[in-house]
Order: structure tokens, then C-alpha cells, then sequence
């Protein structure tokens, strides 16, 4: 069962004195075995960043209880359905893409998979392209609060504004553009 993967991972993470964290990506966390799993990390230390672009039954930044789960929302110009879930014990990364969110539904009555990344090249650029620049945007971000609502994120003074979708897409044009240019020179 997938949630029980899930939760073993997560509960993996509770290393006392080891620097522990977990960044997962999805559209919904509504399983409650995973969400329990969550707050306990949490609650043992754990550094737990959460991007769930839609449903999301975690009450974040409860005091003494979430206050180191932070979960925001990326509403942009595209409509993603990544699912990315990166979990840190110490110096060791795992890093795995899914078919399936974290909700009962996708855990208990859906055939769904998960598969590790375990090449460091695509480690990388998976952390950096999905993870990293959803958690530095600052454009189309809401932050979900102890208030159990979500706030738009607000600049800091000094701040520029940034889209994570407008930077992977300017990414990719030019990468596109440089494959475009390698196969007009080297007739490809």
C-alpha cells in the first residue's frame, strides 16, 4: 500500500541530531495516515515545506504543534500536476516523481506509483526546476496559515517579484533555442 510507503519515509526522517528535511509537491493531502505522519516529523524537529496546489487538510504553522510545516500554493498561469516528494537524513537524499497525490482516494483505491530519481544530474534539476523555484516564488504564491486560510504571499521591501512558471519558461525557451541552433549547425 502506497500510504504506508509514504508514511515509512516520511517517519524515516526523525534523526535526532541529524539535519532532516522534506519537500514534497502535489495537488491535494488529504491522507490522514500521512498527514499524521507529517506532524509527527514535524513535531520531532523535521523542516517540512509543502507545496499542494489544491486540497489541504494539514493545519500548518500551529504552534508547538506544525509550526515547521510551511504550505503554499502555486496559482499561476498553468495548471501543474507535478508530484514530486524529497526527503533529507543528514547528507543522504531520496527523491521520487508519482502518479498520485497524497490523498485516501489515490493511497487506498487507485492503482498509483512512485519511483525514485536516482541519477544526481536529474536529482538536481528536479530539485531545482520544481521544488526550488515553487518555493522562491513570489508572484503566484498563497501561504496557507494557522488561521486555516490562504494568504497571498507579500513582498518584503526591497523584494522583486518572482514567478517560478516565467522563469521555467524563459528556461526552457532557451534551452530549446539552443537545440534549435546545435542542429542548424551541426545538420542534425
Amino acid at each position: 500500500m502506497m500510504s504506508s510507503s509514504v508514511k515509512a519515509f516520511i517517519l524515516a526522517t526523525i534523526r535526532v541530531g541529524m539535519p532532516t528535511r522534506i519537500v514534497a509537491k502535489m495537488n491535494a493531502l488529504t491522507d490522514e495516515l500521512i498527514i499524521r505522519a507529517l506532524m509527527k516529523a514535524a513535531f520531532q524537529g523535521v523542516e517540512i515545506d509543502l507545496i499542494v496546489r489544491g486540497a489541504c487538510m494539514l493545519p500548518a504553522q500551529v504552534a508547538g504543534l506544525t509550526h515547521r510545516i510551511r504550505v503554499r500554493s502555486i496559482i499561476g498561469r498553468f495548471l501543474e500536476h507535478a508530484r514530486v516528494f524529497y526527503f533529507r537524513e543528514g547528507d543522504d537524499i531520496s527523491l521520487y516523481l508519482s502518479s498520485a497525490d497524497w490523498m485516501n482516494r489515490n493511497m487506498l483505491r487507485r492503482v498509483e506509483l512512485a519511483w525514485p530519481v536516482l541519477d544526481p544530474n536529474l536529482q538536481q534539476r528536479i530539485i531545482d526546476e520544481c521544488l526550488v523555484a515553487e518555493m522562491m516564488d513570489t508572484e503566484s504564491a498563497w501561504e496557507l496559515l494557522q488561521d486555516g486560510k490562504y494568504h497571498k504571499l507579500r513582498l518584503k521591501p526591497g523584494q522583486k517579484s518572482v514567478s517560478a512558471q516565467n522563469a521555467l519558461m524563459n528556461l526552457h525557451q532557451s534551452r530549446e533555442m539552443n537545440v534549435h541552433h546545435y542542429k542548424e549547425h551541426e545538420g542534425a
